[in-house]
Order: C-alpha cells, then structure tokens, then sequence
C-alpha cells in the first residue's frame, strides 16, 4: 500500500527504527531519535542495494517519488548510483540525538555537540560514511597534534569511533576505521597534578580539611580523599547511587562511559552518614549552595577555592591530587597494581575486558579500601603526637 502524507507525518519513534513502505523501493526509516530518512531500493549488477534520498520533511513524499524515478531512470540508462550513500553528518547527527540521552547535564550534551560540529563535521559531513578512510580521520587529529591540544584529539577520536560503531550497528557502514589509527599518533605522558604524597604531608593535609569551617565542603574533602575519585563523579554523586557499603556510579557520570563500584570503608559510611543530615533532602550528596533544595550539585571551583583558603598552592595540592596522593601511598605500601588502576577506574588495552571488568577485584578492593581509610585515621594521630 502506497504511503500518504498523513501517515509519513504521523509516524512516532519507537524503541528500534522502523521502515513505512511505498512503492518501487521507496521507503521511509524512522529512527529510534525521531528523524525520518528516505531511502531507495534497488539492485545494481544481480547486488542488492539502497541509496538515501534525503529526510523528511525536508523533502515531502511527492519530492521523494520525483527523486525515486529520476535514480530509476538513472538505473536504466545503466549509470551507477552510491549504494548505501548516507552521509558522515546523517549518521553524526543521529548517533548524538540518541547519546544526548544518555547525558544528564545539559551542558555536556551541549558540549559534545560542539566538539562534533567544529572538529568533525566540517572535514567528513558532507563524504558518504562507507567512503570514509582512516588516512582522512588521521589528518583531523594530527591538526589537533600540532596544537598540541592532546585532550580534545582524544576525544575526538572517541566520537568519531562512536559515530563508526553506531553507522556499522544501523548497516551504514561496514567497520570503524579509527581501530587501525592506534598507536598512529604518540600521546604525550598523562597530566601531572600537584598533592601531597609524603605520609607527614597526607597527616597534615587531613587534619586541614578537618579543621576547615564550612560542614559540606569538609566532607566533600573528606569523602574524596576516602574515595579518591574524579571531582566531577563525586559533585555529582546521587543519594540514590548509594546503598549500603557501595556508591554504584552509572556510566553516564564516568570519564571512560563505564559503571564504576566504589566500596565504602566504614568512616565513609559514618561521614555519609553526617553528610545526610545536612543534604539528605536533595538529589545530590553535595549540592551547591545556591541549591537550597539541592537539585543541583557543587560548583566544580567549592573544593578547590577551599584549598586555596587553607593555604594549598597550585603546585602543591588540586582537587583531582586526591587521586594521584592514594595511587602513590597505595602502591608503595604493596597494594596490588591491578586493584588499585581498577579502583581509579583506568581504562585497560583490553577493551572487551575493560567492558565487563567495573566489578573486577572487588573482594580486594574492599580490604584495600578499609585499609586506605583506616591509614588516614593512623596520618592524622600521628600528628597529634
């Protein structure tokens, strides 16, 4: 039965995309976001094949069969058409609109759509996705490699395979070629960030941030020195997330886009538990002051204006230091490697491991994790002596 234009406008996104049939090889696939592609049948040389012919309602249902028997008579007069001819921009665009829900913050979506738009778009957008090489892939990052903007050339690189992997599971393309781009550009060494390593220098800095006057902001200190994790996962912590001995952090809110586990040491429970009689009627753990209901969470510049109050330069403490200050101290007092790169949720080689793996050693992790808190108990006494 023939499509009418009733029916191609009212057709509502489902769970998978979904084609609406006319006649002679036109075809209508709305996709899981809500756009609406047309799209052509055809076979060339005994081989079956489709073609795009433009979205809707860009281009209405009588343009589409116009365009449909201009490419058939092409056919007959036996000139080639591009099979499977989306474009790079067709697929970006519909890989984003359904990453965006996958990204809570609406500032992120915004900037992971601008990063596609500036970096990417204007080199691929307009080449059909199957045509595209890695040489071509490879000269967008070397760009970046010159400016020596090593950070934005790893996460273009991530969107731009993202963008391949959702093409070749839609039967847009056939393979992801920035797989064979690895190890083609040198990364320089990881950044450096300044905290206190020495066991005398931990002691002092935890008996600062005990001392310091503003209750949230202490145990936002606190907490990130107990569970040493990333700034950002920690302001957004959720109440939600934590139960029991175990905050649970989706993947959504995780550098690497995996879910991590972090046991909780019993005085991360007990602090959590103070923490709750000051922010337990909100979403977030540690909201923003500006938040009295706390649907919004601290300001990325709280913790680190606090370490510059306490007198912490640039060069000597940051808030990502947490970090680094328990992979040094950890490491040098025998802790297994493997346990803590897993508890700093560092993404392995091994990516179908590293898929599966957020719950990896988590019987250790546990003991290491109690240790950790029970050794920042042991720097702080030792100052009071």
């Amino acid at each position: 039965m023939a499509l009418s234009e009733v029916k191609v406008k009212s057709a509502k996104a489902r769970d998978t995309r979904f084609q609406l049939s006319d006649y002679d090889g036109l075809y209508l696939e709305v996709m899981t976001s809500g756009k609406k592609y047309w799209r052509l049948r055809y076979v060339q040389n005994k081989k079956r094949n489709w073609t795009t012919i433009g979205e809707y309602p860009l281009i209405g249902l009588q343009e589409a069969r116009e365009r449909r028997d201009s490419l058939r008579k092409k056919l007959r007069d036996g000139l080639q058409l591009n099979s499977k001819g989306t474009t790079f921009r067709e697929v970006a665009l519909e890989w984003a609109d359904a990453h965006d829900k996958k990204i809570a913050n609406e500032k992120d979506r915004i900037k992971k759509r601008n990063q596609m738009n500036n970096h990417l778009l204007p080199f691929l957008g307009d080449k059909h996705i199957h045509e595209i090489t890695a040489t071509e892939i490879l000269s967008i990052l070397q760009r970046l490699a010159e400016r020596d903007n090593f950070e934005m050339l790893s996460r273009i690189r991530s969107i731009t395979s993202q963008i391949f992997r959702y093409g070749v599971a839609t039967g847009r393309c056939s393979n992801d070629p920035t797989y064979a781009l690895r190890g083609a550009i040198i990364m320089p060494n990881k950044r450096h960030y300044p905290s206190a390593k020495k066991p005398e220098d931990v002691g002092l800095l935890m008996r600062s941030i005990d001392a310091y006057p503003h209750d949230l902001v202490r145990c936002a200190m606190q907490f990130s020195a107990l569970t040493f994790c990333r700034p950002g996962e920690i302001r957004k912590a959720e109440w939600s997330e934590i139960s029991g001995d175990e905050w649970r952090i989706p993947e959504d809110k995780m550098k690497m886009r995996r879910p991590h586990i972090v046991p909780l040491a019993r005085q991360t429970i007990e602090l959590l538990q103070k923490t709750q009689q000051l922010t337990g009627h909100g979403k977030y753990v540690f909201p923003s002051n500006r938040a009295p209901k706390g649907d919004r969470p601290m300001s990325d510049a709280t913790v680190l204006v606090a370490l510059r109050s306490m007198g912490y330069t640039k060069d000597q403490m940051v808030p990502h230091g947490f970090r680094s200050m328990a992979s040094t101290l950890l490491n040098e007092n025998g802790f297994n490697f493997d346990w803590i790169e897993r508890q700093l949720a560092h993404v392995e080689g091994n990516s179908v491991r590293a898929a599966y793996n957020y719950a990896e050693y988590l019987p250790e992790r546990r003991k290491m994790m109690q240790w950790w808190a029970d050794y920042l108990d042991e720097l702080r006494g030792n100052l009071k002596g």
